[in-house]
């Protein structure tokens, strides 16, 4: 059984059909890659999957379970972490402390039972901060962990906002365009983190527009334009295929 199938997903706004009975699904352990023109429907397939729209259509099971009309929270607890093309960090806040708020789910939140029980809640932070400086060093951050986020350069925070969606401990996480804006030098750190996650056990999937670094990194490819499913396989597939090499360089290429 596929740990994410999604079948004949469709979504209208108004008259706009932004993705249109799109279907694929994705086995543990993967990274699989969404790719696509501009407008093609990437990040609107994203925000279907992990809550935050509501598809007109269609259907998406988590380990054989649907998953439609669940909130984000409830699918954070169900495994699936997130991070978004801009930037979603609190910039009042340490490095270290941004990635321990991706823990909250994991917390007793009820302040009564927290106020009795204070020695053990000292300990759970103190817990939490090695957790998360853990986190900070296996994403390249080592060097920030004393640091505020508003003092990091912006390859820095892509890098701790994947740490922070770690925090979670997802079983499946969804980065939209993590090389977004980086420098070759911090797009290869990145490249390097995504593998390094997945070969730790959690399943990536990824919206990117860097080809160089979806064909290095992805097991498949799911390609979009005009919100319907244009081509999915291995990157030689894709690369290979005449109605991708029209969709992104024009017929007549």
């Amino acid at each position: 059984m596929a740990l994410l199938d999604v079948t004949d997903l469709s979504i209208h706004f108004g008259g706009v059909k932004a993705v249109q009975n799109v279907s694929f699904s994705i086995d543990a352990g993967l990274v699989y890659a969404v790719i696509g023109p501009n407008g093609a429907g990437k990040t609107t397939l994203f925000n279907l999957i992990t809550g935050i729209y509501t598809p007109t259509h269609g259907s998406i099971h988590l380990d054989g379970q649907s998953i439609v009309g669940l909130s984000p929270d409830a699918l954070a607890r169900r495994g699936m972490a997130r991070t978004f093309q801009n930037l979603q960090i609190c910039m009042n806040m340490s490095a270290l402390e941004n990635v321990m708020v991706g823990a909250h789910l994991r917390l007793d939140r009820n302040p009564f039972k927290a106020a009795l029980r204070w020695p053990a809640l000292k300990k759970r932070d103190a817990g939490l901060r090695e957790e998360a400086a853990g986190l900070m060093r296996f994403v390249g951050l080592e060097a920030f962990v004393e640091a505020r986020a508003d003092a990091m350069p912006y390859g820095a925070l892509k890098r701790l906002e994947i740490a922070r969606a770690l925090a979670m401990q997802p079983r499946l996480i969804f980065l939209d365009e993590p090389a977004a804006g980086l420098n070759p030098k911090e797009t290869q750190a990145v490249d390097e983190l995504v593998r390094k996650v997945a070969d730790s056990g959690v399943t990536v999937v990824l919206v990117e527009h860097d080809m160089k670094l979806v064909m290095n990194l992805s097991d498949r490819i799911l390609v979009l334009d005009y919100g319907k499913k244009l081509a999915e396989g291995s990157g030689e597939e894709v690369r290979a295929n005449p109605d991708v090499i029209a969709a992104y360089l024009g017929a007549q290429a």
